[in-house]
């Protein structure tokens, strides 16, 4: 196969990287890529690893399609929901619970048929919520469709979020089902920090508006024509917790309104940006939206434009600025870095069945925009995708993923459909580079089928993958060039107790010595720490760890001697690396001070 200049930085033994606009660049790792040439398979496919190991692989269970894909889109997985040592994974035709306390012996806990797509699922304490957009969707969970006419108006029908109560975690019970005109397509739990008693949650509805006859209200007129019309808006959920019976929604905010004139069709009119340019859809809705609570923020990936919107009040959200792209075909899924700088957007060009990684595709179509933050406003600095070609017959374009807490860094474990799973650090914004990789080869060697990973999520210590054909797959990252044992054990001193990633939490480190040696790492490999510096920090560091109680305070004075030095150094150091020597410090100070 004649190999294209985009993929270069695969194929040939140099480092490479790809030129993009602003001069930002993706930094390529050199030699050839092993992702290249995998043997097709649904259960034997040839596997490329990377600082990365497959720990566990558990097959979806009977009723939910099986790895060949089989039933397309019917019986896919979808995204990945957390609690304590509990996996949820939503399916187009229902939901599986697992039992992660021990990860890499994943077991089936419960299986609950319930169709009508996409089934993206948030846990809030004992409260399961899950998304359904399609119109075989039924009020009581069936599966037999709706009766009637194809399409005709039913009270049956159901498109919007369940919740369930999920205080038996074997036996989930649907407490309330809210419909909304578009449906659900994804949603995102939003608390309130001023009034815990109400959990709201930010519907995205990408599919037709239904008839007026089957849910009042609904519109899909023209906005020119009908200021009522079910397009151009989000709709807000708001859920009492002791009573989530009661759900219902309470505004649907206009959110891509004009500023200057208030026209609600403010954003992207949909189309080509010029010649040469991708065509980019119509600004009407959004796919998902990543609320950041801690920081009041929300990143909305709303089809023809990237938004950030104030959440304070979480009712009301406002737009606070808006970006477009001329390379992104559909704005997708967003992300955060954890304190809130930067945010990434991807485009889901083909809309996530068609190959979009194929060595003819350009490397700025269906990749991660990286943003910077300042002021309320995005600055784009540059581009992210998948580095290893893949073939026509594997569906391949950017997805879901999270980050990876290390401190220090900005990394993200990121999906890639039948690309695989790929993990990048983005701490330079302008230059982000793969650490580590898995990928599987395409299911058959000769059709496209869709399958690949949904959703790929960090969640205590482990990297959980929803395979939309061959179920659930776990890892665990390995120490490499890219990244130290340190930095590995300090994520894993994150511990959430939920988790959704599109309600991002706020992350922190405890003020332990393997903290400090995880910086320590970070600003050895970047040669702003000379060895002999870490050598006797470290050295004095395990001195402050082994002393008794008689011999502490000396060796607490020895090593907090060798801070001013430190500090003074990191003063003159690229922002990036001083920001790390004030973490570094302020750990070694805190463990100091125990």
């Amino acid at each position: 196969m004649k190999k294209q200049s985009i993929w270069i930085g695969s194929v040939l033994a140099c480092l490479c990287v790809w030129a993009v606009e602003g001069g930002a660049q993706q930094v390529q790792q050199p030699g050839q890529d092993p992702r290249v040439g995998l043997k097709a398979g649904a259960t034997d496919a040839g596997v490329a690893a990377r600082n990365m190991e497959l720990v566990a692989n558990l097959p979806k269970p009977p009723g939910f399609g099986d790895a060949t894909g089989t039933g397309g889109l019917a019986f896919a997985n979808s995204d990945l929901a957390f609690k304590g040592g509990n996996l949820f994974i939503g399916n187009f035709a229902g939901f599986n619970f697992y039992d992660i306390e021990d990860p890499r012996k994943i077991r089936l806990r419960t299986s609950v048929p319930c169709p009508g797509g996409q089934g993206d699922l948030s846990i809030y304490g004992n409260l399961l919520f899950m998304s359904v957009e399609q119109g075989n969707g039924r009020v009581d969970c069936g599966a037999q469709g709706i009766t009637g006419a194809p399409n005709a108006p039913s009270a049956e029908r159901f498109r919007g979020v369940r919740i369930f109560d999920i205080t038996d975690i074997n036996k989930p019970v649907q407490v309330a089902a809210v419909q909304t005109c578009r449906g659900s397509h994804t949603h995102s739990l939003v608390p309130n920090p001023k009034d815990l008693s109400m959990i709201y949650v930010y519907g995205s509805g990408t599919g037709g508006v239904r008839s007026d006859q089957e849910l009042a209200g609904c519109s899909s007129g023209s906005p020119t024509d009908d200021p009522n019309t079910a397009l151009f808006s989000i709709d807000v959920i708001a859920v009492p917790v002791k009573n989530p019976a009661a759900a219902k929604i309470v505004n649907r905010p206009r959110i891509f309104a004009d500023t200057q004139s208030g026209a609600i069709a403010g954003l992207w009119p949909g189309g080509a940006h010029g010649d040469g340019t991708q065509r980019t859809s119509t600004t009407n809705q959004c796919h998902d939206i990543t609320v950041y609570p801690e920081l009041g923020l929300a990143a909305g990936a709303c089809s023809g434009n990237g938004i950030l919107l104030d959440i304070s009040d979480p009712v009301n959200p406002k737009r606070l600025s808006e970006v477009s792209d001329i390379n992104f075909a559909y704005w997708h899924s967003a992300t955060f870095n954890n304190d809130g700088t930067k945010v990434i957007f991807t485009d889901e060009w083909g809309g996530g069945t068609s190959p979009r990684c194929r060595e003819t595709d350009l490397p700025s179509w269906g990749a991660n925009a990286i943003f910077e933050i300042r002021d309320k406003k995005m600055i784009f600095r540059s581009y992210y995708k998948l580095p290893a070609p893949q073939t026509e017959f594997e569906n391949c374009v950017a997805h879901n993923g999270s980050l990876i807490p290390v401190p220090g860094r900005d990394i993200k474990a990121q999906a890639w459909y039948q690309g695989g799973v790929s993990v990048f650090d983005f701490t330079d914004a302008t230059r982000p580079v793969e650490i580590a990789f898995f990928d599987r080869g395409p299911i058959f060697a000769d059709k496209l089928v869709t399958g690949g990973y949904w959703s790929t999520y960090w969640y205590n210590g482990f990297i959980y993958g929803s395979e939309i054909a061959r179920g659930v797959d776990v890892f665990e990252l390995k120490p490499s060039e890219f990244l130290s044992e340190n930095e590995i054990a300090a994520a894993k001193l994150v511990h959430m107790n939920e988790f959704n990633a599109q309600s991002q939490p706020k992350m922190s480190w405890p003020q332990v010595p393997v903290v400090a040696r995880a910086y320590m790492d970070q600003l050895t490999r970047s040669k702003s720490l000379k060895a002999e510096q870490a050598t006797a920090l470290n050295d004095a560091l395990t001195a402050v760890e082994r002393a008794g109680a008689a011999d502490r305070a000396a060796a607490v004075t020895a090593l907090e001697a060798l801070l001013p030095a430190i500090e003074k150094q990191g003063g003159s150091a690229n922002p990036i690396d001083a920001a790390k020597y004030r973490a570094m410090v302020a750990t070694i100070r805190g463990v100091a001070a125990k």
